[in-house]
């Protein structure tokens, strides 16, 4: 058990993310719980059997940071972290364990009531370790276009969707939001209407999806640029591309844009959405605009929280927990969708979502402070196109309209759709295609 949690803890830091480590997690815990039975001829070996793994696994591991691994934090979003971190490693490594141990241990209950209910409970335990087995094995996959292409790929470590419905179409790759951010389940259930269009690639950001696993790598700005273009030269040279249409969103577009910036001739055109410009001078926007609407709500806890920690940059990810909670409320705007309900996505992927997420956030925020476009991206050697919401949140929009005006492109255009709030692409998914493929059509 020690050993195995020792191995584990190298190997899967995080937890399996995988399908395959998953199914390895299963089956090595449930040998590994056959001998402890078998060895201790004990019932004991259930419950001991589990407890050293972890004892082994949280000390072999206490050098990997982030809060899939940190102590547990009793917030909201804290306790959501617990269930899909450790619970889910638990599921998938002390549940067989204690299968394993159960059915192997050899010594009857003294009592028919006993050996009964402990018949039932193994019995349950294991059918529940073969229906996790199943779960996580399923792969994702995405629907095939006649005529045209449909895959998931992997690029270094990057999950990339790429569909379209002709090969010979504009190459657009698409860079989502939040760190660890993955937008494939609203690329494929609001925005399929692109693949006319465009070949359409994807990117799972390093941290999210399909691209969770490549945490382990770090991730910082530059990396993030060097994932773009690296995925950006595979499209290329994939399709015999000179250069392709590069899309970033909100915390996306900021590798996005810098990509386009520090590597032009790759791109025809940048275009941005729910722009991001100045991440510290747009989080005291947010944090004033909260605290305003906090007050004026009489969320009392929301208040005493914010004013305990004073106006942003913050050292740990959980701070930033308000804004997760409450930003859209208070511009009153709708609740992001993560839409994970299509076949995209892997059991894990899913149930990793929120995680994944937090686990980049924690990585990748603190050093993206520092970045501001009115100083890093003054101008731009390629068009620069930008579809905005009109009811954009102020703590993105006042930033973005400053350096909007000082920007210099060889052709700047700005569009604003009427009524879309941060996310137009997944709010008004039709005008932003009619948006998106008008500004585009002298250059496709």
């Amino acid at each position: 058990m020690v050993a195995w949690g020792v191995i584990a803890a190298f190997w899967t830091p995080r937890g399996p993310l995988t399908g395959g480590q998953a199914l390895w997690s299963i089956v090595i815990s449930a040998a590994v719980g056959v001998l402890a039975g078998r060895s201790a001829r004990s019932r004991w070996a259930i419950l001991l059997a589990p407890l050293l793994y972890v004892v082994a696994l949280e000390s072999a591991r206490i050098g990997v940071s982030g809060p899939s691994v940190d102590p547990p934090v009793l917030t909201p979003i804290g306790v959501l972290v617990l269930v899909s971190g450790r619970f889910m490693h638990g599921l998938l490594a002390l549940l067989p364990m204690a299968a394993g141990a159960a059915w192997a241990h050899r010594r009857p209950a003294r009592t028919r009531f006993r050996r009964v209910a402990g018949r039932v409970a193994t019995s349950l335990a294991t059918a529940l370790t073969v229906a996790l087995a199943v779960a996580v094995v399923v792969p994702a996959r995405t629907d095939p276009i006649p005529g045209g292409i449909a895959e998931l790929t992997d690029v270094d470590g990057l999950g990339v969707m790429i569909r379209g419905r002709s090969t010979t179409s504009p190459v657009l790759l698409y860079v989502p939001g939040p760190p660890g951010a993955s937008d494939t389940g609203m690329m494929r259930t609001r925005l399929s209407a692109l693949e006319n269009h465009f070949v359409v690639a994807t990117l799972d950001r390093r941290g999210g999806g399909a691209s969770y696993p490549a945490l382990g790598d770090g991730v910082t700005l530059d990396s993030e640029v060097a994932d773009v273009i690296t995925v950006t030269d595979r499209l290329r040279q994939r399709f015999d591309r000179d250069r392709i249409v590069l899309l970033g969103h909100s915390g996306g577009s900021i590798p996005a844009i810098v990509a386009a910036y520090r590597h032009p001739e790759r791109f025809s055109v940048y275009v941005g959405t729910g722009q991001a410009v100045d991440l510290r001078a747009g989080d005291r926007i947010f944090y004033q605009d909260m605290l305003t609407w906090a007050r004026a709500q009489e969320r009392r806890e929301v208040v005493k929280r914010l004013e305990e920690q004073g106006p942003p940059p913050w050292p740990d990810v959980y701070d930033y927990e308000p804004f997760q909670l409450y930003v859209n409320e208070a511009y009153g705007l709708p609740a992001p969708s993560f839409d994970l309900n299509v076949p995209e996505y892997t059991m894990l992927q899913k149930v990793h979502t929120m995680v994944a997420m937090l686990d980049t956030w924690d990585e990748l925020y603190p050093g993206l402070q520092s970045v501001d476009l009115h100083h890093d991206v003054p101008a731009l050697t390629v068009p620069a196109y930008f579809i905005q919401g009109e009811r954009e949140m102020r703590g993105l929009a006042v930033p973005f309209a400053s350096w909007y005006e000082t920007l210099r492109s060889p052709d700047k255009r700005l569009v604003t759709i009427p009524g879309a709030g941060h996310r137009p692409m997944s709010e008004t998914p039709d005008r932003f295609v009619d948006a998106l493929t008008a500004l585009l059509q002298p250059s496709g």
